[in-house]
């Protein structure tokens, strides 16, 4: 898969478990019967099992028939679904389940398996409540970026990665450089040459941590940023020790005081104003395009209707969307004449009455013509071989995307005159 096609997969997917979140959040349960499992890569799932077994024994001893049975039920919904899994997913799952409030004084029982969060789950964790435990999905979510960091100075260096909000240090060295005062014996202008020499050593064996680590990544990399005293860190850059496909990745390097672990949230915390302009860069750009196209050219498409028909045509090259976005769109077909509207409404809106554009007769419309207006989108787009973007309304334009275009544009491949 291409790097395109890896980030467009991953935006998606990210889409989706926003719109799971969000409905986990709106549930409600009456009392703490609303279970949440965290499960990472590495717990057995026979232990999770056990421990599931465990807790409805356990259970057995709430003094609330009502909740007993909910906290009950909702254990042996989770046992049942983890008959499914002879391990964890790569990333590790959280299972959601609970009697929930359906209005009217009803419940109704959900549950819910989330598989690969895009993050690794940290820990295993139970928990009981009267609302599901989603904040730390929302962490994850709100995780966004992978960089590679490097700190070094001429007596140690780090190589470690910062993926979202975790920083993790991978590899480590130390370094034969001699101290600048020279031993008894050695010539000024021989000592300066071996120091130089291994100084020079020691940057490519940072180098190399550096390539090991981050060159396989390098498709999904957003970044590096490089740490460290000067003039060390300009001596590193400077002398293109880095591959060559990793120089263009530096987005900044940073004046640190160390170069050990301590060293790499530093860095992190002294490059805050990079990584934020880096997370919306990519965004920046092709919304300026946008605007461009938008004011003097042809190729520029907004609103969901007239997005989808250029969509229909083949004619998108880049779907833009805004990640903000919470509507359906619903297909009303007419019985009466054949013809066909479409409407878009928030979400959480029932389905509305509908007349006919054509003919003006009523239309009604069932769930089954009712489906996420972004979903519907991007299967078109898919079909037709068209890149989607979710833009963030963190920034100017990405707030006029949502605000002022409803939250669907385009760029084209050709003028339509649609």
């Amino acid at each position: 898969m291409s790097q395109e096609g890896e980030q467009e997969h991953s935006d998606r997917k990210k889409y989706e478990f926003r719109k799971v979140l969000e409905d986990l959040k709106e549930y409600e349960g009456s009392g703490t019967q609303l279970v949440t499992i965290y499960v990472p890569e590495d717990r057995q799932i026979s232990d999770v099992v056990q421990h599931v077994t465990q807790e409805h024994s356990e259970a057995a001893n709430i003094k609330s028939k009502q909740t007993r049975t909910n906290v009950q039920d909702a254990l042996t919904s989770i046992k049942d679904r983890l008959k499914y899994y002879k391990e964890p997913p790569e990333n590790g799952m959280v299972l959601f389940s609970g009697a929930v409030d359906s209005g009217g004084g009803r419940t109704e029982m959900v549950t819910k398996v989330l598989e690969n969060p895009p993050q690794p789950v940290q820990s295993f964790r139970y928990h009981c409540d009267s609302a599901f435990l989603t904040e730390p999905l929302e962490e994850m979510m709100a995780d966004k970026g992978l960089y590679g960091l490097i700190v070094l100075d001429r007596r140690e260096a780090n190589v470690g990665w910062l993926k979202g909000k975790r920083i993790e240090a991978v590899k480590s060295a130390s370094s034969l450089v001699p101290g600048k005062q020279r031993k008894g014996g050695q010539s000024a202008q021989r000592f300066a040459r071996l120091r130089l020499e291994a100084i020079d050593n020691f940057y490519q064996e940072v180098a190399g941590m550096a390539n090991d680590l981050f060159v396989p990544k390098r498709h999904e990399i957003d970044g590096i940023l490089v740490g460290g005293p000067s003039p060390t860190k300009d001596e590193f850059l400077d002398g293109d020790y880095l591959h060559h496909e990793l120089q263009d990745e530096v987005i900044g390097k940073f004046d640190v005081a160390y170069t050990d672990e301590s060293g790499l949230k530093d860095l992190v915390d002294n490059a805050e104003d990079a990584l934020a302009d880096a997370e919306v860069m990519k965004d920046k750009k092709v919304m300026e395009e946008f605007f461009e196209e938008l004011n003097a050219g042809e190729l520029a498409t907004y609103g969901f209707e007239q997005t989808r028909q250029n969509l229909m045509m083949g004619a998108v090259d880049r779907l833009l969307i805004s990640e903000d976005l919470r509507k359906d769109v619903i297909t009303f077909d007419c019985s009466e004449c054949g013809n066909t509207d479409r409407e878009v409404i928030d979400r959480r809106k029932s389905t509305p009455d509908h007349t006919c554009t054509d003919c003006g007769a009523e239309v009604e419309a069932s769930e089954e013509d009712r489906e996420d207006a972004i979903d519907h989108l991007i299967e078109i787009a898919e079909q037709r071989g068209t890149e989607t973007k979710f833009i963030s309304t963190d920034f100017e334009k990405g707030e006029q995307l949502y605000n002022a275009f409803g939250g669907f544009a385009g760029l084209l491949r050709y003028s339509t005159g649609v």
